[in-house]
């Protein structure tokens, strides 16, 4: 199990532009001295020099296929060479999970992310303990890499996938939450359907409504855009969902999602 959430350091604001990172900041991010603040700043980082510098040291000789494999998706996309960083650390990693789960740099945990989903032969419920840490990461960014991470696996058992999910969705930290919701949306975002709730969103209605009412602004969002990803195939539906949450949870928690997630029905 990995260790505690790291804290990013403080004192920094991120840049907004590429451009904007400085020389410094963005050396120290290639050197996996530095957590990244915005997503300009993960977009920019060099993986591969990330694995050069971080990965000799945890793992000795057993980096070198990592670092190759690291260097062979230069031309990759974002996701594409972190899903496939992590992918060649899986078979490699053991007690040095540990090590690089608590990392300083954000990139490396989100490869950790990527280790424990490719590892074989876990249940479900397994791999939900696995992610977990992450999915209450302090940093956003390994938030969003640890529910891609677990998507995949969400679907092969969706009805499980959406039973086990409800303790994640009336727990106290409203990273998991939110964790609960955003890994379940039909559609979501930089990821595969979830074809089956885009086809009925119902089979997810006890979780939804564990999240009706959630104070948390950032699973507000995410609530919201969950059902306006199920309205555009079952419009029906949401209607129906909004109604029914109007008439038994009347408060402006529920207001503020149902107003994000019908932005797109006829008023």
């Amino acid at each position: 199990m990995p260790s505690r959430p790291v804290r990013p350091s403080a004192g920094r604001t991120g840049a907004n532009r590429r451009s904007a990172i400085p020389p410094e900041v963005l050396a120290a991010l290639n050197r996996g001295q530095e957590a990244t603040r915005t997503l300009s700043e993960w977009l920019a980082v060099d993986q591969a020099a990330v694995a050069r510098a971080v990965l000799p040291e945890v793992l000795g000789e057993q980096a070198r296929p990592v670092i190759a494999v690291a260097e062979s998706l230069a031309a990759e996309g974002v996701m594409g060479r972190t899903r496939g960083i992590g992918a060649a650390l899986a078979p490699v990693l053991r007690a040095d999970l540990g090590t690089l789960a608590s990392h300083r740099s954000d990139v490396v945990r989100t490869w950790v992310c990527y280790a424990y989903a490719a590892q074989p032969r876990r249940t479900l419920a397994q791999r939900l303990a696995d992610l977990r840490p992450f999915a209450v990461d302090e940093h956003f960014g390994v938030r969003e890499i640890a529910w891609m991470a677990l998507r995949p696996h969400l679907a092969v058992d969706l009805p499980q996938a959406l039973t086990l999910l409800r303790a994640w969705a009336a727990d106290a930290d409203a990273n998991l939450r939110r964790c609960a919701s955003e890994a379940t949306r039909p559609r979501g975002v930089w990821c595969t359907q979830l074809t089956a709730l885009v086809a009925d969103p119902a089979p997810a209605e006890p979780l939804l409504d564990l999240l009706r009412a959630d104070p948390s602004r950032y699973v507000q969002v995410s609530v919201g855009n969950w059902l306006n990803d199920a309205g555009k195939s079952c419009p029906d539906w949401l209607d129906a969902l909004a109604q029914r949450w109007r008439s038994t949870s009347p408060g402006t928690a529920t207001a503020a999602i149902l107003v994000r997630g019908l932005r797109n029905r006829p008023v």
